[in-house]
């Protein structure tokens, strides 16, 4: 070993500063820190740097994203449980006695009677319908003493909601705050009385209330080692892998990490771990990550079934040249259900093939599911999805499912179409309700009505929201208190999820004022994205053959005629907007006539370019002119009915103007539909300024390649 190569020793371990080895055990390894947790990997040998367990560093801001998620996921569901704990507890005081037909059910059968110990009357929960547990009559004995404990426990949540708390490493604050923070956590964790739906596994030995994770495909264990040391309400982790080499890899990082008594190493296929979970209630995971190479499709339907009503499951897809490009369109069909989508917003379909798969996987069990977060980050894509166990919202299911008509050979316009209807009735006493029915078809032409090229069909694929608001500013907020060395991702969490958060243009806004004891609330499970997908503007410009216009430029015009403008996270440069794509087209043929002219002959007859300026109201008319021009010089027999000839189209062109053919009158500043539902008596105006951004911090919103040869890597070789 290299004299300059120091040492420095800590127990049975000695670190390689330099080289970033120790030998653990008498064996090196090269040791990998990354958030709190360390993972030894074997010493490449030989100048080779073939992975006998896959490790993959760009995945990174994936883990930091999880931990995070997850952590505000636990931390929400803390508080729903305190508050439907505190609900029964105060009906239980409310009522001060029991009922006479329970208490003869009682008397004939005494052997009933529950013990007082708190895991035999977690036990006791008799399980209602929807969920809900009934609490057994013996807690309604000391009722005032248990609703002192839940006002302790809500108290405690609230603090540990502002996230000024956690593990040596999480969070900067004070040492006090922290000390502070550890007490509430530790007053969470003590209480007993938590319902927790049907018996959750692992509860632990004073009684806290279980938080379980499936980390399903786990490889060397480090997100399983993060969870449990970074999530501070996290209770126990399971890390299973079907390869026996990646198993002994988890073990070994699990003792060097310390932490035997929260995270189990299993070696076992994932779908089967998960189906044997599903057959007991008691087992099911209030957490299940599928981080799969590759796809986790046929991880799904098992998963679906092992993680509890109400559960989070966390998926990554990594096969982006499946679900994100048309060159195996059969395989996107076979594997997602769905076909592809052809242009710029191949990746955003692409979120959606994967969870229209997710939900009907789920609807097929009763189960609907909620995205909380929905990322197309680099090769892959990442989602957060809520399940819970309700036969009414699956019926939601059906009209949040779109297909879409995409004119990808031409402009490069679309048009959706969903499969069903699901429409708001009242009933004659004043409640809500929804019936369901099937959608009017088709809603598009075979031809596009812009360019009148062919249009394929894209889907069927989800069409409700990517995101809850609420759970992505939820995140947001806890950014500033965490440690930079410990998420070095934090700068492109930021500015995605920033992103994201602004990227869904609802009918009618959502105010995210949530009270800190309160979960965020859920989406109405009949909410659909209502305009999905964005606009190019380097498409735009290709297509008329223009230089392309500025995104302030195209905002600020859009803006100025009444529409909405935001961006995707998927895309670099795009323009998500609520503006009907005539109006697009129509503000292009004003960009094209005021700002950048096409060059003759640029665009010819045939082309998608053509067909669209065509359809301005100017233009036509010259066009008309011209071509009644070339007929009169054809026909023309001599110089005095040629005069003749071009002076009548003169006067019929002057007519046209005159009666304001052109689609462009003054003083009008809404948009107004005009013949063949075009607009006409619009003014259009690049107001740079108007569609500039407000100024503010400077974010990472896309990221660009951190390293050359960068990517999912290759699969590793050790065998099961």
């Amino acid at each position: 070993m290299s004299p300059n190569q120091s040492m420095k020793a800590t127990g049975i371990a000695q670190e390689h500063a330099s080289l970033n080895e120790i030998s653990y055990h008498g064996v090196y390894y090269e040791k990998v820190t990354e958030g709190l947790a360390h993972i030894l990997n074997p010493r490449a040998t030989g100048g080779k740097k073939q992975q006998s367990v896959f490790y993959n560093p760009i995945q990174q801001f994936n883990r930091d994203l999880s931990v995070l998620a997850i952590r505000i996921f636990a931390e929400d569901l803390a508080k729903i449980r305190a508050t439907r704990h505190e609900r029964r507890l105060q009906k239980i005081a409310n009522e001060g006695h029991k009922g006479k037909k329970r208490k003869r059910k009682d008397e004939a059968h005494p052997a009933r009677e529950q013990k007082t110990n708190g895991i035999e009357r977690a036990q006791g929960l008799e399980t209602l319908h929807g969920g809900e547990q009934q609490v057994p009559s013996s807690i309604a004995e000391g009722a005032d003493q248990q609703l002192d404990q839940a006002e302790v426990l809500s108290n405690g949540l609230r603090a540990v909601d502002t996230v000024k708390s956690g593990n040596e490493g999480l969070i900067v604050g004070d040492e006090d705050g922290a000390n502070q923070s550890e007490q509430n956590t530790a007053a969470l964790e003590a209480d007993p009385q938590i319902p927790t739906g049907p018996k959750q596994k692992g509860i632990c030995s004073d009684s806290a209330p279980s938080f379980e994770i499936l980390d399903a495909l786990s490889a060397t264990g480090l997100r399983a080692l993060r969870y449990v040391k970074e999530i501070p309400l996290v209770t126990s982790v399971t890390a299973n892998d079907l390869s026996s080499p990646a198993t002994a890899s988890i073990r070994l990082n699990i003792q060097y990490n310390g932490v035997a008594d929260k995270v189990n190493a299993t070696t076992s296929d994932a779908k089967a771990l998960m189906y044997k979970t599903a057959t007991r209630a008691s087992d099911l995971y209030q957490v299940i990550d599928l981080d799969p190479y590759g796809t986790a499709v046929p991880f799904l339907d098992a998963a679906l079934q092992a993680v509890t009503d109400g559960g989070l499951l966390c998926v990554t897809c990594t096969d982006s040249g499946v679900f994100a490009s048309v060159g195996w369109a059969e395989k996107t069909f076979s594997q997602y259900g769905g076909l592809p989508w052809k242009g710029p917003q191949n990746h955003e379909a692409g979120l959606r093939l994967v969870l229209n798969t997710i939900a009907s996987s789920a609807a097929r069990h009763g189960l609907a599911i909620e995205p909380l977060l929905s990322l197309n980050i680099d090769f892959y894509v990442r989602l957060f999805v809520r399940v819970r166990k309700s036969a009414a919202d699956v019926k939601f299911l059906a009209g949040k499912t779109m297909v879409v008509y995409n004119c990808d050979q031409g402009c490069g316009s679309y048009r959706i179409q969903y499969l069903a209807q699901s429409k708001e009735r009242e009933a004659k006493n004043g409640d809500k309700f929804y019936t369901h029915s099937l959608a009017q078809a088709p809603s598009a032409n075979p031809f596009c009505e812009h360019c009148g090229f062919k249009t394929h069909l894209v889907g069927p694929m989800w069409g409700g929201p990517l995101h809850n608001p609420h759970f992505v500013a939820k995140i947001l907020d806890l950014l500033p208190y965490l440690d930079r060395k410990v998420y070095g991702t934090v700068p492109r969490i930021e500015g995605m999820l920033t992103l994201a958060l602004n990227e869904t243009l609802f009918q009618d806004p959502i105010e995210i004022t949530i009270p800190e004891s309160q979960p965020f609330p859920p989406l109405s499970p009949a909410l659909r994205d209502p305009h999905p997908f964005f606009v190019s503007p380097a498409s735009l410009g290709r297509t008329l053959h223009t230089a392309l216009p500025s995104d302030a430029a195209l905002r600020g015009a859009l803006i100025g005629l009444g529409y909405r403008t935001t961006r995707s996270h998927t895309e670099p440069g795009s323009i998500r907007t609520d503006a009907p794509w005539h109006v697009v087209w129509e503000v292009m043929r004003e960009w094209a006539r005021q700002k950048s002219s096409i060059k003759e002959g640029t665009i010819k007859k045939g082309m998608a370019g053509w067909e669209i300026m065509m359809k301005d109201r100017s233009r036509r008319g010259l066009e008309d002119t011209k071509q009644e021009f070339r007929d009169a010089i054809e026909k023309a027999e001599d110089v005095n009915v040629l005069r003749e000839d071009v002076q009548a189209a003169l006067h019929r062109l002057a007519g046209k103007l005159a009666d304001g053919v052109d689609g462009h009158v003054q003083g009008s500043s809404t948009p107004e539909e005009g013949v063949d539902g075009q607009p006409s008596g619009i003014k259009v105006v690049f107001d740079e300024k108007l569609g500039k951004e407000a100024a503010g911090p400077k974010m990472v919103r896309y990221q660009m390649n951190p390293r050359p040869d960068w990517g999912p890597m290759s699969k590793a070789k050790g065998g099961p």
